[in-house]
C-alpha cells in the first residue's frame, strides 16, 4: 500500500468514526471518545514498528483494566500505601504498617499497595480484603501477589510501571511512604516531583517509620542540607510531607487534611478550592494577608460553582477562587493547613473518605 493510499483510508476511517459517534447522541464523553479515536486511527498511518503497536496494545489494556475496576469507588478517598517488599512480617515496620492501614480503613478510607509482599503485603492485610486494592507488576521476581490481595477482584496486575504508577495517583487521595529500597525511595521523590510541579494534589504525603526509627529523618536531614541550602529546591517545601512514627499522628494527618478542604481545580486561569464549609469574610480576609505572596494578581474571593464544574457532585461546595503563581506549591498546602483550622465543623468533616 502506497502512502496516499494510506493517507486516503485513514480519512475515510476517521470519517467512519465521526459517522459512528454521531449515531449514538446519548453517549457520554462523546469529545474524548471520539479524540482517542482519531489518534488510533491517525497511529495507524504512521510507519510504527511491531514494537510500538505492543506497547500502544497493552498500555490500553492496562488502562481499560484499571479504570473498569476502579470506576465504582471513585467516591471513596483511597491512600496509597508503598515500602519495601522485602520487609518481614516479623519487624515493627511490617506491623506499623499493617496498623497504619486498619486504622484508616476504620476512619473509612480505602488503601491501595503495590500488592507484593513485604510493606504492601501489611497494607493489605490491615485494610482487609473488602477494602484493599492490589496494583501488581509483572516482574520475573520478587513480586508475586501476596495472600492477602490474590483473587481479589480488586487486583490488577500491570503489564507496564507507567501505567500502574498513573493509577497509584490517579486514584490516591494520600500517600503513606513506608521504609523501603530504590523503589521506594523512586516512588516518593517522583510524588515529591508532581506535588512541586502540580501534576499531583494537594494531598497529603507522610512519611511513616516504626517507632524510634530514623529513615526519614535522614533522608529529611540530606534533603536540608543537600537541596534546601544549596537553593535546589524552594524553602516552603518541606510543607509538602509529614514525618512520624506514631501511628495517630499519621492517622490524623490525613484525615485533618480533609477536614475542611474538599478538593481542587482549574477553571480557565482560575484556580478553584472547594470547602465543606463555608469561611467567614474575616477569615478569608486573614487568607489574603497571610498569603498574598502565592497570587499572580487579584486576591482570594469566594465563589459558587462555575458552569464548568456543574453536575460533578461537588456543585454544592462553597468555594475560594484565585490567581496562584503556580511556583508555591509549599504555600498553597500551607494555606490548606490553615483553612482546616478554622473553618467550622460541619457534617461532612466527620466523613473525611467522602468525595
Amino acid at each position: 500500500m502506497n502512502p496516499s493510499d494510506i493517507s486516503l483510508a485513514v480519512d475515510s476511517l476517521q470519517a467512519d468514526i465521526i459517522q459512528l459517534v454521531d449515531k449514538l447522541p446519548n453517549l457520554k464523553h462523546k469529545k474524548w471518545i471520539s479524540r482517542a479515536l482519531s489518534s488510533l486511527v491517525r497511529m495507524a498511518g504512521e510507519e510504527f514498528e511491531t514494537l510500538d503497536w505492543k506497547i500502544i496494545s497493552a498500555s490500553l489494556l492496562d488502562l481499560e483494566r484499571g479504570f473498569q475496576i476502579f470506576y465504582p469507588y471513585r467516591h471513596v478517598r483511597k491512600i496509597c500505601i508503598f515500602g519495601s517488599a522485602r520487609i518481614p512480617s516479623d519487624t515493627p515496620e511490617y506491623q506499623m504498617a499493617a496498623d497504619f492501614a486498619q486504622c484508616v480503613t476504620q476512619q473509612g478510607f480505602m488503601v491501595l499497595t503495590g500488592g507484593g509482599g513485604g510493606i504492601m503485603q501489611a497494607g493489605n492485610e490491615g485494610a482487609g480484603l473488602d477494602l484493599s486494592f492490589g496494583l501488581n507488576i509483572q516482574l520475573p521476581f520478587e513480586q508475586s501477589s501476596n495472600p492477602y490481595i490474590q483473587g481479589n477482584k480488586k487486583a490488577i496486575m500491570f503489564k507496564y510501571f507507567f501505567t500502574r504508577k498513573l493509577f497509584f495517583l490517579r486514584e490516591s487521595d494520600a500517600l503513606a511512604m513506608f521504609p523501603g529500597g530504590f523503589g521506594t525511595l523512586d516512588e516518593t521523590f517522583e510524588c515529591l516531583t508532581l506535588i512541586q510541579t502540580g501534576k499531583f494534589g494537594p494531598a497529603p504525603l507522610i512519611l511513616v517509620d516504626r517507632p524510634g526509627g530514623d529513615y526519614w529523618y535522614d533522608l529529611h536531614q540530606f534533603i536540608e542540607k543537600q537541596l534546601l541550602n544549596r537553593g535546589l529546591i524552594s524553602p516552603d517545601d518541606p510543607s509538602f510531607y509529614t514525618i512520624t512514627d506514631d501511628l495517630s499522628v499519621a492517622c490524623e494527618a490525613i484525615a485533618s487534611f480533609y477536614r475542611v478542604y474538599h478538593s481542587s481545580r482549574y477553571v480557565k486561569d482560575k484556580y478553584v478550592m472547594r470547602l465543606k464549609s463555608e469561611l467567614s469574610d474575616q477569615q478569608v480576609e486573614q487568607l489574603n494577608t497571610e498569603f498574598h505572596d502565592m497570587l499572580s494578581k487579584g486576591r482570594i474571593e469566594k465563589a459558587q460553582a462555575f458552569p464548568e464544574e456543574m453536575g460533578d457532585d461537588t456543585d454544592k461546595l462553597p468555594r475560594l477562587t484565585f490567581h496562584f503563581n503556580q511556583r508555591r506549591v509549599g504555600r498553597l498546602y500551607q494555606m490548606i493547613y490553615m483553612i482546616n483550622s478554622m473553618g467550622a465543623t460541619s457534617p461532612e468533616a466527620a466523613h473525611p473518605e467522602q468525595k
